[in-house]
Protein backbone atom coordinates (compact mmCIF):
# COMPACT_ATOMS: atom_id res chain seq x y z
CA UNK A 1 0.00 0.00 0.00
CA UNK A 2 3.12 2.54 0.94
CA UNK A 3 4.49 1.43 -2.14
CA UNK A 4 1.71 2.21 -4.28
CA UNK A 5 1.39 5.65 -2.66
CA UNK A 6 4.86 6.49 -3.07
CA UNK A 7 4.79 5.33 -6.88
CA UNK A 8 1.32 8.21 -7.32
CA UNK A 9 3.21 10.79 -5.36
CA UNK A 10 6.04 10.67 -7.49
CA UNK A 11 3.67 10.24 -10.88
CA UNK A 12 2.36 13.76 -9.41
CA UNK A 13 5.10 15.38 -8.68
CA UNK A 14 6.34 14.91 -12.11
CA UNK A 15 3.10 16.11 -13.90
CA UNK A 16 3.77 19.07 -12.09
CA UNK A 17 7.52 19.75 -13.54
CA UNK A 18 6.61 18.95 -16.72
CA UNK A 19 3.25 20.76 -16.53
CA UNK A 20 4.39 23.93 -16.77
CA UNK A 21 6.73 23.87 -19.55
CA UNK A 22 4.04 22.23 -21.98
CA UNK A 23 1.98 25.47 -21.11
CA UNK A 24 4.76 28.12 -21.77
CA UNK A 25 5.66 25.93 -24.83
CA UNK A 26 1.51 26.56 -25.59
CA UNK A 27 1.71 30.13 -24.97
CA UNK A 28 4.89 30.45 -26.40
CA UNK A 29 5.38 34.23 -28.69
CA UNK A 30 4.72 33.36 -32.15
CA UNK A 31 6.04 35.14 -35.32
CA UNK A 32 4.53 34.14 -38.66
CA UNK A 33 6.78 34.47 -42.01
CA UNK A 34 5.99 34.55 -45.60
CA UNK A 35 8.30 34.78 -48.72
CA UNK A 36 7.10 36.25 -51.80
CA UNK A 37 10.33 35.61 -54.34
CA UNK A 38 8.68 37.11 -58.26
CA UNK A 39 5.68 39.05 -59.58
CA UNK A 40 3.28 40.90 -57.67
CA UNK A 41 0.19 39.22 -59.35
CA UNK A 42 -3.12 38.35 -57.86
CA UNK A 43 -1.87 34.79 -56.65
CA UNK A 44 0.57 36.14 -54.41
CA UNK A 45 -1.86 38.93 -53.41
CA UNK A 46 -3.90 36.33 -52.24
CA UNK A 47 -1.38 34.11 -50.58
CA UNK A 48 -0.27 37.21 -48.26
CA UNK A 49 -3.71 38.53 -47.45
CA UNK A 50 -4.67 34.47 -46.37
CA UNK A 51 -1.40 34.65 -43.79
CA UNK A 52 -1.96 38.04 -42.67
CA UNK A 53 -5.53 36.81 -41.28
CA UNK A 54 -3.79 33.63 -40.07
CA UNK A 55 -1.30 35.96 -38.15
CA UNK A 56 -4.27 37.56 -36.70
CA UNK A 57 -6.21 33.83 -35.73
CA UNK A 58 -2.88 32.37 -34.16
CA UNK A 59 -2.28 35.60 -32.30
CA UNK A 60 1.26 36.07 -33.38
CA UNK A 61 3.07 38.75 -32.23
CA UNK A 62 4.76 39.95 -36.02
CA UNK A 63 3.94 38.87 -39.35
CA UNK A 64 7.09 39.46 -41.29
CA UNK A 65 7.08 39.04 -45.37
CA UNK A 66 9.92 38.07 -46.53
CA UNK A 67 10.49 39.86 -50.18
CA UNK A 68 12.60 40.06 -53.05
CA UNK A 69 10.21 41.28 -56.21
CA UNK A 70 10.82 43.29 -59.63
CA UNK A 71 7.55 45.07 -59.29
CA UNK A 72 4.17 43.62 -60.59
CA UNK A 73 0.28 44.65 -60.77
CA UNK A 74 -0.88 47.85 -59.68
CA UNK A 75 -4.51 46.22 -58.17
CA UNK A 76 -2.97 43.17 -56.81
CA UNK A 77 -0.44 45.58 -54.81
CA UNK A 78 -3.35 47.47 -53.56
CA UNK A 79 -4.82 44.60 -52.12
CA UNK A 80 -1.27 43.63 -49.93
CA UNK A 81 -1.18 46.92 -49.11
CA UNK A 82 -5.22 46.98 -47.91
CA UNK A 83 -4.77 44.05 -45.87
CA UNK A 84 -1.65 45.47 -44.31
CA UNK A 85 -3.61 48.64 -43.28
CA UNK A 86 -6.04 46.78 -42.14
CA UNK A 87 -4.04 43.87 -40.15
CA UNK A 88 -4.67 43.57 -36.51
CA UNK A 89 -0.52 42.19 -36.48
CA UNK A 90 1.56 44.74 -36.92
CA UNK A 91 3.52 43.81 -40.43
CA UNK A 92 7.20 44.07 -41.69
CA UNK A 93 8.54 43.75 -44.63
CA UNK A 94 11.80 42.39 -44.62
CA UNK A 95 13.78 43.12 -48.34
CA UNK A 96 15.81 39.77 -48.27
CA UNK A 97 18.03 38.56 -48.66
CA UNK A 98 21.13 40.00 -50.32
CA UNK A 99 20.44 40.67 -53.95
CA UNK A 100 17.26 40.78 -53.66
CA UNK A 101 15.23 44.06 -53.97
CA UNK A 102 11.76 45.57 -53.96
CA UNK A 103 11.28 47.43 -57.08
CA UNK A 104 7.95 49.32 -58.08
CA UNK A 105 4.79 47.79 -56.46
CA UNK A 106 7.64 46.37 -53.79
CA UNK A 107 8.34 49.77 -52.93
CA UNK A 108 5.15 50.45 -52.36
CA UNK A 109 4.73 47.40 -50.31
CA UNK A 110 7.78 47.92 -48.11
CA UNK A 111 6.61 51.84 -47.35
CA UNK A 112 3.61 50.86 -45.84
CA UNK A 113 4.43 48.13 -43.61
CA UNK A 114 5.26 48.78 -39.78
CA UNK A 115 8.37 47.73 -39.76
CA UNK A 116 10.48 48.35 -43.04
CA UNK A 117 13.62 46.46 -42.93
CA UNK A 118 16.35 45.73 -45.47
CA UNK A 119 19.60 43.10 -45.63
CA UNK A 120 22.63 43.88 -46.78
CA UNK A 121 23.34 44.40 -50.36
CA UNK A 122 19.86 45.03 -51.88
CA UNK A 123 18.07 48.29 -53.44
CA UNK A 124 14.47 49.93 -53.20
CA UNK A 125 12.87 51.82 -55.48
CA UNK A 126 12.19 52.47 -59.55
CA UNK A 127 8.61 52.75 -58.43
CA UNK A 128 7.24 54.74 -61.89
CA UNK A 129 3.46 52.52 -62.82
CA UNK A 130 3.58 50.76 -65.67
CA UNK A 131 0.77 50.56 -68.56
CA UNK A 132 -1.01 47.32 -68.20
CA UNK A 133 -3.70 46.15 -71.01
CA UNK A 134 -2.24 48.56 -73.56
CA UNK A 135 0.01 51.92 -74.12
CA UNK A 136 -1.44 54.96 -72.53
CA UNK A 137 -1.27 58.36 -74.07
CA UNK A 138 0.50 61.06 -71.81
CA UNK A 139 -2.59 62.14 -70.61
CA UNK A 140 -3.25 59.12 -69.35
CA UNK A 141 0.09 58.39 -68.07
CA UNK A 142 0.06 61.74 -65.88
CA UNK A 143 -3.05 60.40 -64.33
CA UNK A 144 -1.88 57.15 -63.05
CA UNK A 145 1.25 59.07 -62.02
CA UNK A 146 -0.47 61.51 -59.83
CA UNK A 147 -2.59 58.80 -58.68
CA UNK A 148 0.29 56.21 -57.46
CA UNK A 149 2.29 59.50 -55.72
CA UNK A 150 -0.62 60.27 -53.49
CA UNK A 151 -1.03 56.96 -53.05
CA UNK A 152 2.76 56.64 -51.89
CA UNK A 153 3.09 59.81 -50.14
CA UNK A 154 -0.41 58.88 -47.76
CA UNK A 155 1.51 55.56 -47.07
CA UNK A 156 4.76 57.33 -46.09
CA UNK A 157 3.05 59.98 -44.04
CA UNK A 158 1.25 57.40 -41.79
CA UNK A 159 4.71 55.46 -41.70
CA UNK A 160 6.68 58.79 -40.69
CA UNK A 161 9.20 58.00 -43.59
CA UNK A 162 10.45 60.40 -46.27
CA UNK A 163 7.39 61.19 -48.41
CA UNK A 164 9.56 63.26 -50.73
CA UNK A 165 11.47 60.47 -51.51
CA UNK A 166 8.92 58.17 -52.20
CA UNK A 167 7.40 60.87 -54.75
CA UNK A 168 10.52 61.14 -56.36
CA UNK A 169 10.73 57.11 -57.21
CA UNK A 170 7.31 57.37 -58.28
CA UNK A 171 8.30 60.10 -60.91
CA UNK A 172 11.75 59.88 -61.71
CA UNK A 173 12.08 56.30 -61.13
CA UNK A 174 14.88 56.55 -58.60
CA UNK A 175 16.26 53.85 -56.66
CA UNK A 176 18.55 53.74 -53.60
CA UNK A 177 20.77 50.79 -51.66
CA UNK A 178 19.76 49.68 -48.52
CA UNK A 179 22.25 52.18 -46.49
CA UNK A 180 20.99 55.36 -48.57
CA UNK A 181 17.03 54.24 -47.60
CA UNK A 182 18.20 54.24 -44.20
CA UNK A 183 20.03 57.38 -44.05
CA UNK A 184 17.35 59.08 -46.01
CA UNK A 185 13.72 57.65 -43.44
CA UNK A 186 12.76 55.70 -46.20
CA UNK A 187 13.45 51.83 -43.77
CA UNK A 188 13.72 51.51 -39.95
CA UNK A 189 16.39 49.44 -39.99
CA UNK A 190 19.07 46.73 -41.94
CA UNK A 191 20.06 43.37 -40.43
CA UNK A 192 21.43 40.79 -41.33
CA UNK A 193 18.45 38.00 -41.12
CA UNK A 194 15.35 37.14 -39.52
CA UNK A 195 16.70 36.46 -36.25
CA UNK A 196 18.43 39.47 -35.82
CA UNK A 197 14.99 41.42 -37.34
CA UNK A 198 13.24 39.90 -34.53
CA UNK A 199 15.84 40.64 -31.60
CA UNK A 200 15.99 44.30 -32.62
CA UNK A 201 11.98 45.19 -33.30
CA UNK A 202 11.15 43.50 -29.45
CA UNK A 203 9.24 45.78 -27.06
CA UNK A 204 8.25 48.04 -30.21
CA UNK A 205 5.00 49.91 -30.00
CA UNK A 206 2.98 50.41 -33.12
CA UNK A 207 -0.35 51.48 -34.11
CA UNK A 208 -2.37 49.14 -35.54
CA UNK A 209 -6.41 48.56 -37.02
CA UNK A 210 -7.20 47.75 -32.82
CA UNK A 211 -5.01 50.64 -31.60
CA UNK A 212 -1.00 50.52 -30.21
CA UNK A 213 0.29 47.32 -29.76
CA UNK A 214 4.16 46.38 -28.09
CA UNK A 215 5.13 43.38 -29.97
CA UNK A 216 7.63 40.53 -27.52
CA UNK A 217 9.35 39.16 -30.59
CA UNK A 218 13.01 37.93 -28.20
CA UNK A 219 13.11 34.22 -28.62
CA UNK A 220 9.51 33.80 -30.19
CA UNK A 221 8.51 30.85 -32.54
CA UNK A 222 9.22 31.36 -35.96
CA UNK A 223 6.28 29.74 -38.12
CA UNK A 224 6.84 29.64 -41.86
CA UNK A 225 3.97 29.76 -44.14
CA UNK A 226 3.76 28.15 -47.61
CA UNK A 227 1.72 28.53 -50.63
CA UNK A 228 -1.09 25.91 -51.14
CA UNK A 229 -0.52 23.48 -54.63
CA UNK A 230 -2.97 25.34 -56.26
CA UNK A 231 -1.25 29.11 -55.57
CA UNK A 232 2.04 27.67 -56.57
CA UNK A 233 0.39 26.05 -59.59
CA UNK A 234 -1.44 29.36 -60.23
CA UNK A 235 1.56 31.59 -59.55
CA UNK A 236 3.61 29.30 -62.21
CA UNK A 237 1.22 29.83 -64.91
CA UNK A 238 1.13 33.37 -64.45
CA UNK A 239 5.08 33.87 -65.79
CA UNK A 240 4.48 35.05 -69.23
CA UNK A 241 7.03 32.82 -70.36
CA UNK A 242 4.77 29.79 -69.08
CA UNK A 243 1.65 31.15 -70.36
CA UNK A 244 2.95 31.60 -73.99
CA UNK A 245 4.22 27.85 -73.66
CA UNK A 246 0.51 26.89 -72.80
CA UNK A 247 -0.78 28.84 -75.29
CA UNK A 248 1.25 27.13 -77.99
CA UNK A 249 0.75 23.79 -76.42
CA UNK A 250 -3.07 24.91 -76.53
CA UNK A 251 -3.01 25.54 -80.53
CA UNK A 252 -1.26 22.19 -80.76
CA UNK A 253 -3.81 20.31 -79.19
CA UNK A 254 -6.30 21.63 -80.78
CA UNK A 255 -4.84 20.94 -84.20
CA UNK A 256 -4.41 17.61 -83.52
CA UNK A 257 -7.61 17.23 -82.57
CA UNK A 258 -9.31 18.69 -85.68
CA UNK A 259 -6.85 16.61 -88.00
CA UNK A 260 -7.64 13.56 -85.84
CA UNK A 261 -11.33 13.33 -84.46
CA UNK A 262 -11.70 11.23 -81.86
CA UNK A 263 -8.13 11.11 -80.44
CA UNK A 264 -9.87 12.98 -77.76
CA UNK A 265 -6.77 13.14 -75.51
CA UNK A 266 -4.27 16.10 -77.69
CA UNK A 267 -7.74 18.01 -77.01
CA UNK A 268 -8.44 17.91 -73.68
CA UNK A 269 -4.87 18.90 -73.16
CA UNK A 270 -5.34 21.54 -75.77
CA UNK A 271 -8.19 23.26 -74.20
CA UNK A 272 -6.73 23.07 -70.91
CA UNK A 273 -4.00 24.75 -71.81
CA UNK A 274 -5.53 27.48 -73.56
CA UNK A 275 -7.69 28.32 -70.52
CA UNK A 276 -5.03 28.33 -68.22
CA UNK A 277 -2.99 30.64 -70.66
CA UNK A 278 -6.35 32.83 -71.30
CA UNK A 279 -6.18 33.20 -67.18
CA UNK A 280 -2.58 34.20 -66.89
CA UNK A 281 -3.17 36.47 -69.86
CA UNK A 282 -5.53 38.17 -67.87
CA UNK A 283 -3.04 39.41 -65.44
CA UNK A 284 -0.67 40.31 -68.62
CA UNK A 285 0.02 43.24 -70.32
CA UNK A 286 -1.23 41.62 -73.50
CA UNK A 287 -1.37 43.14 -77.02
CA UNK A 288 -3.37 41.05 -79.06
CA UNK A 289 -2.20 42.63 -82.20
CA UNK A 290 0.79 40.13 -81.52
CA UNK A 291 -1.82 37.09 -80.76
CA UNK A 292 -3.56 37.73 -84.13
CA UNK A 293 0.03 37.30 -85.73
CA UNK A 294 0.76 33.91 -83.93
CA UNK A 295 -2.66 32.89 -85.05
CA UNK A 296 -1.61 34.02 -88.77
CA UNK A 297 1.65 32.74 -88.43
CA UNK A 298 -0.01 29.03 -88.16
CA UNK A 299 -2.63 29.68 -90.89
CA UNK A 300 0.89 30.08 -93.21
CA UNK A 301 2.22 27.17 -91.92
CA UNK A 302 -1.18 25.06 -92.85
CA UNK A 303 -1.16 26.72 -96.07
CA UNK A 304 1.81 25.65 -97.03
CA UNK A 305 0.78 22.44 -97.42
CA UNK A 306 -1.66 22.81 -99.82
CA UNK A 307 -0.34 25.78 -102.05
CA UNK A 308 2.64 25.51 -103.97
CA UNK A 309 4.82 28.41 -102.60
CA UNK A 310 8.22 27.07 -102.51
CA UNK A 311 8.34 28.17 -98.94
CA UNK A 312 7.22 31.75 -99.47
CA UNK A 313 4.36 30.61 -96.53
CA UNK A 314 7.06 29.48 -94.42
CA UNK A 315 8.98 32.19 -94.22
CA UNK A 316 5.91 34.27 -93.77
CA UNK A 317 4.63 31.84 -91.11
CA UNK A 318 8.35 32.34 -89.49
CA UNK A 319 8.29 36.07 -89.12
CA UNK A 320 4.54 36.37 -88.28
CA UNK A 321 5.18 33.87 -85.69
CA UNK A 322 8.42 35.71 -84.42
CA UNK A 323 7.02 39.27 -84.91
CA UNK A 324 3.68 38.22 -82.90
CA UNK A 325 5.05 36.42 -79.90
CA UNK A 326 8.00 39.73 -79.56
CA UNK A 327 4.78 41.75 -79.49
CA UNK A 328 2.41 39.66 -77.14
CA UNK A 329 3.58 40.86 -73.92
CA UNK A 330 3.12 45.06 -73.92
CA UNK A 331 5.24 46.23 -70.86
CA UNK A 332 8.53 48.40 -70.83
CA UNK A 333 9.39 45.90 -67.20
CA UNK A 334 11.40 43.61 -68.42
CA UNK A 335 10.08 41.13 -65.81
CA UNK A 336 6.76 41.36 -68.00
CA UNK A 337 8.27 40.33 -71.18
CA UNK A 338 9.09 36.87 -73.05
CA UNK A 339 12.34 35.52 -73.49
CA UNK A 340 14.04 35.06 -76.53
CA UNK A 341 14.92 31.60 -75.43
CA UNK A 342 11.29 31.20 -75.09
CA UNK A 343 10.51 32.40 -78.45
CA UNK A 344 12.79 31.05 -81.15
CA UNK A 345 12.86 26.86 -80.20
CA UNK A 346 8.89 27.52 -79.83
CA UNK A 347 8.60 29.00 -83.28
CA UNK A 348 11.49 26.96 -84.48
CA UNK A 349 9.39 24.10 -83.48
CA UNK A 350 6.35 25.20 -85.02
CA UNK A 351 8.01 25.63 -88.16
CA UNK A 352 9.72 22.63 -88.27
CA UNK A 353 6.15 20.43 -86.90
CA UNK A 354 3.86 22.25 -89.87
CA UNK A 355 6.77 21.70 -92.31
CA UNK A 356 7.77 18.16 -91.72
CA UNK A 357 5.29 16.08 -89.46
CA UNK A 358 2.34 17.33 -91.42
CA UNK A 359 3.40 17.26 -94.65
CA UNK A 360 4.27 13.20 -93.49
CA UNK A 361 0.09 13.38 -92.69
CA UNK A 362 -0.53 14.89 -95.91
CA UNK A 363 1.60 12.55 -98.28
CA UNK A 364 0.10 9.43 -95.93
CA UNK A 365 -3.56 11.01 -96.81
CA UNK A 366 -2.92 11.02 -100.77
CA UNK A 367 -1.28 8.36 -101.04
CA UNK A 368 -2.27 5.06 -103.13
CA UNK A 369 -4.00 2.53 -101.03
CA UNK A 370 -2.00 -0.57 -100.76
CA UNK A 371 -4.65 -3.04 -98.66
CA UNK A 372 -8.02 -4.43 -100.15
CA UNK A 373 -9.01 -3.92 -103.87
CA UNK A 374 -7.34 -0.66 -104.77
CA UNK A 375 -4.32 -2.07 -103.31
CA UNK A 376 -3.67 -4.14 -106.33
CA UNK A 377 -3.93 -1.70 -108.68
CA UNK A 378 -0.17 -1.64 -110.38
CA UNK A 379 1.17 -4.26 -108.75
CA UNK A 380 3.28 -6.86 -110.80
CA UNK A 381 2.21 -10.95 -111.08
CA UNK A 382 3.20 -14.01 -112.66
CA UNK A 383 0.65 -15.88 -114.91
CA UNK A 384 0.36 -19.35 -113.56
CA UNK A 385 -1.35 -20.73 -116.82
CA UNK A 386 -1.94 -20.17 -120.34
CA UNK A 387 -4.89 -17.52 -120.84
CA UNK A 388 -7.19 -18.80 -122.97
CA UNK A 389 -10.93 -16.79 -124.47
CA UNK A 390 -12.10 -17.21 -120.40
CA UNK A 391 -8.91 -16.18 -119.16
CA UNK A 392 -6.51 -17.68 -116.84
CA UNK A 393 -4.75 -17.75 -112.94
CA UNK A 394 -2.41 -15.03 -112.21
CA UNK A 395 -0.49 -15.09 -108.87
CA UNK A 396 0.07 -11.63 -107.45
CA UNK A 397 0.92 -10.21 -104.01
CA UNK A 398 0.71 -13.56 -102.54
CA UNK A 399 -2.34 -14.81 -104.04
CA UNK A 400 -4.10 -16.56 -107.00
CA UNK A 401 -6.56 -14.27 -108.94
CA UNK A 402 -8.48 -15.08 -111.64
CA UNK A 403 -7.97 -12.71 -114.70
CA UNK A 404 -8.16 -12.08 -118.08
CA UNK A 405 -6.38 -9.53 -120.94
CA UNK A 406 -7.07 -8.36 -124.29
CA UNK A 407 -3.40 -9.74 -125.54
CA UNK A 408 -2.06 -13.08 -125.66
CA UNK A 409 -0.69 -14.23 -122.39
CA UNK A 410 1.61 -17.48 -121.68
CA UNK A 411 2.65 -19.60 -118.59
CA UNK A 412 5.38 -17.59 -116.32
CA UNK A 413 4.57 -14.51 -118.37
CA UNK A 414 4.93 -11.24 -115.93
CA UNK A 415 1.37 -9.12 -115.77
CA UNK A 416 0.46 -5.98 -114.51
CA UNK A 417 -2.88 -5.50 -113.11
CA UNK A 418 -4.42 -2.07 -114.34
CA UNK A 419 -8.29 -3.26 -113.02
CA UNK A 420 -10.37 -4.89 -110.91
CA UNK A 421 -13.47 -5.91 -111.69
CA UNK A 422 -15.05 -7.80 -108.13
CA UNK A 423 -12.87 -10.84 -108.15
CA UNK A 424 -11.66 -10.91 -111.33
CA UNK A 425 -8.65 -8.67 -112.66
CA UNK A 426 -7.47 -7.46 -115.85
CA UNK A 427 -3.84 -7.57 -116.41
CA UNK A 428 -1.49 -6.85 -119.28
CA UNK A 429 2.20 -8.29 -120.35
CA UNK A 430 4.51 -6.42 -118.55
Amino acid sequence: MIRAISIVLIALGLLVLIAPGTRSEENQDKVLVATVDGIINPVSAEFIKKQIKRADDMRAQLFVIELDTPGGLMDSMRDIIKGIIASRVPVAVFVSPGGARAASAGTFITIAAHIAAMAPSTNIGAAHPVGVGGKMDEKMIAKVTNDAVAYIRGLADKRGRNADWAEQAVRKSISATEQEALEKNVIDLITNDLETLLLAVDGMNFETSIGKVTIRTKGAVIVRAQMSARQRILDLISNPNVAYILMMLGFYGLFFEVTNPGAIFPGVVGGISLILAFYAFQTLPVNYAGLLLIILGIILFVLELKVTSYGALTIGGLVAMVLGSVMLIDSPGPFMKLSLYTILPATLGTAAFFTIALRLVYKAQVAKPVTGMEGLLGLVGRATTDFDSDGGMVHVRGELWRAYSEEPIAKGDHVTVIKVEGLMVRVKKT
